[in-house]
């Protein structure tokens, strides 16, 4: 009997561990399942697509948009610049003008303030060249010296103002008389007392005239 009891202890005994057994191994296995459950949720994270990946892909964009914003902003310098240039070379070319210009008046002016006294010389030549002299010899070197003067005005640019027959101006004629004249038209020229001279855009002298019909 004894000896039953001991094998029926043993028995038991056994199945107990294997009992135990069987729950550590299912115990395990429980964590081992919870364990997979939670490693693939970061599998799956790891799965889903960085944001740096995202950025990656933005990136290009961006620097293209970049690209084109300073090709645009140089563009407009560069347009700016031209500008200026431009503005520039227009001032300069005005003040080429003016400058040049300046000069022209500048020597006019030295040029009437020279040759004014002088026109007197030359008036009393010319009534020396129209008077009766019996001295012909003497009054050709006179017309000489006149041809002479004539020549030195107009290649300093100074002409004799176009008087008799033409219609007073007032800007370049002096009238000193006034007459009623049936033969010329109104306000025409039909003496002149003395000749007037001028450049090319400055009257040195008035022609002193009279005016028929004004």
């Amino acid at each position: 009997m004894k000896q039953e009891m001991e094998i029926e202890q043993t028995v038991e005994t056994k199945k107990t561990k294997e009992i135990e057994i069987e729950e550590g191994s299912a115990t395990e296995t429980v964590k081992t399942e919870k364990a997979v459950q939670q490693t693939v949720p970061e599998n799956k994270s790891e799965e889903q697509p960085c944001p740096n990946q995202e950025d990656s892909i933005k990136k290009p964009k961006t620097a293209e948009k970049t690209d084109e914003q300073a090709i645009k902003q140089l563009q407009e310098e560069l347009a700016a610049k031209e500008d200026r240039l431009l503005r520039q070379r227009a001032e300069f070319d005005n003040y080429r003008k003016r400058t040049q210009r300046e000069k022209e008046e500048l020597y006019q002016t030295a040029t009437a303030d020279c040759i004014l006294p002088f026109l007197g010389v030359l008036d009393n030549l010319e009534r020396a060249a129209e008077a009766d002299s019996e001295a012909s010899e003497l009054k050709e070197g006179v017309v000489m010296i006149l041809k002479q003067f004539r020549d030195l005005l107009n290649q300093m640019g100074i002409q004799e103002i176009a008087a008799l027959g033409v219609t007073f101006d007032p800007n370049k004629h002096n009238a000193v008389n006034r007459i009623e004249d049936e033969n010329y038209g109104e306000n025409i020229v039909c003496q002149v007392f003395q000749k007037g001279y001028e450049t090319k855009n400055k009257v040195l002298r008035h022609a002193m005239v009279v005016v028929a019909n004004p």
